[in-house]
């Protein structure tokens, strides 16, 4: 068969139909359109709130990691987020449960959310419609709705931004503004360096892509880092439609680097990507190094990628935007479509058919 050439624009006239590439795009822009359209929504005064839970799953719950980590430093707030049906015992009336979810429709996020309407807790739903709007109009909870025509991971920014602003609102953060306007700046910047019409001998994202070409991703990350790599896993399982994996340090330096010997015919398909950021201490920045040298002598291959900008958040969102490209690369180099998701199709429409079944019995 033909070899895949990224450099060819025809390869993703043939690999991406659906436009995923666009979605990847116009990061830039949606960073600017979810904060502006998050000032302009009436927030209720929550008084008191020193816990956050945000109830989501997949690419809706990717945005409270990240908005997790980015406040970790500052907030006084406790920021939780689950990815599961019940709601911890922990949800009092100093908590603010926020529902995301693109679609809705989301079973788990549904499922905690029920069980939070029967609590003393604040509320607030992130959505584009569903289920979960219906329910939050039902029982006249405040919700944000914003409409945006892709797959629920490509709307990352959608459901990061809202829920900063919020948080920045409500006194739980300091302003974002400028480093938001900071983050929509240099992912433009960056976006345009690494687009298909950049040649691969000047695209970082083209040449990580091939590096990764019939290898197994493992995504290193620390610090506001730790999250970006794993949106880099869960991309490269979604869109290149193959294994990935991410740890985090310094945790792996207390087991994994342990597992580095075997299978030994294994290491040498592995390929670690390590995200840095000089917003990173020294401490970690060490540790990268010597996890590096255990790396190169058991085999495997190493390469790095590192935040741009200056604050946290640019440097997080320029880190999300690499990955989403190499992501979408390797999928073209894999031969296939990065927007679908059959499996996870598959796997709600078994769950959909055994539900139907016990009502039926």
């Amino acid at each position: 068969m033909k070899e895949i050439i990224l450099d060819e624009i025809s390869t993703y006239e043939k690999f991406d139909p659906s436009g995923m590439h666009q979605r990847i795009r116009e990061l830039p822009q949606i960073i600017l359109d979810a904060w502006q359209a998050a000032c302009e929504f009436k927030l209720p005064d929550y008084r008191g709130i020193d816990k956050v839970l945000v109830l989501g799953m997949g690419g809706s719950a990717i945005g409270g990691d990240l908005v997790k980590r980015l406040l970790l430093s500052e907030s006084k707030a406790q920021i939780t987020v689950l990815r599961d049906y019940d709601l911890p015992a922990w949800v009092d009336s100093r908590t603010l449960i926020v529902a995301s979810s693109y679609s809705g429709n989301t079973e788990e996020t549904l499922s905690a959310f029920k069980q939070a309407l029967k609590t003393v807790a604040s509320k607030l739903v992130i959505t584009t419609g569903g289920r979960l709007l219906e329910i939050a109009q039902s029982e006249k909870i405040p919700a944000f709705v914003y409409s945006y025509d892709a797959q629920p991971r490509a709307a990352v920014a959608w459901g990061i931004f809202p829920l900063l602003n919020f948080l920045t609102r409500l006194g739980l953060a300091t302003d974002k503004a400028a480093e938001v306007s900071e983050a929509a700046l240099v992912t433009e910047q960056f976006a345009r360096k690494i687009e298909p019409a950049k040649p691969l001998s000047h695209n970082q994202a083209k040449e990580m892509a091939y590096k990764l070409f019939r290898d197994i991703p493992v995504i290193y990350g620390a610090g506001i880092t730790a999250e970006a790599a794993y949106r880099w896993q869960t991309q490269l399982n979604e869109n290149s439609k193959q294994w990935a994996f991410s740890q985090i340090l310094p945790e792996l330096n207390h087991n994994a680097i342990v597992g580095y010997e075997f299978p030994n015919e294994l290491t040498s398909r592995l390929s670690v990507v390590i995200l840095r950021s000089n917003h990173l201490s020294e401490r970690i920045i060490e540790r990268y190094k010597i996890t590096t040298e255990l790396l190169t002598q058991a085999g495997a291959r190493v390469t790095f990628a590192d935040g741009r900008g200056i604050s946290p958040l640019a440097q997080m969102m320029s880190l999300v935007l690499l990955g989403d490209y190499v992501s979408y690369y390797l999928a073209a180099l894999n031969k296939t479509d990065p927007t679908p998701v059959d499996n996870i199709d598959f796997l709600k429409q078994r769950l959909a058919d055994t539900y139907q079944s016990r009502l039926e019995t």
